[in-house]
């Protein structure tokens, strides 16, 4: 099945999970999302889990982790 990370077009197996595509994508990115430096979204730009299966024409993006700031009330 086709999906796309970071506008890169990818042929992966059915039942494939967003982790699996973003390593095809690059193994580099793979690790960094893994050690928690990145984070994969949807094409919302809304956060998944690395665990997420993917169906055809998924379009996710690797982007930097950014920790939430504390509510300063």
């Amino acid at each position: 099945m086709r999906v796309f990370v970071n506008s890169r077009p990818l042929d992966l197996p059915t039942g494939s999970v967003a982790l699996d595509a973003v390593r095809a994508f690059d193994t580099g990115e793979a690790s960094a999302v893994t050690d928690g430096s990145r984070i994969i979204t949807d094409s919302r730009g809304l956060p998944i889990s690395p665990s997420t299966v993917m169906s055809a024409g998924s379009i996710l993006r690797v982007v930097a982790s950014r920790p939430r700031q504390a509510d300063p009330s």
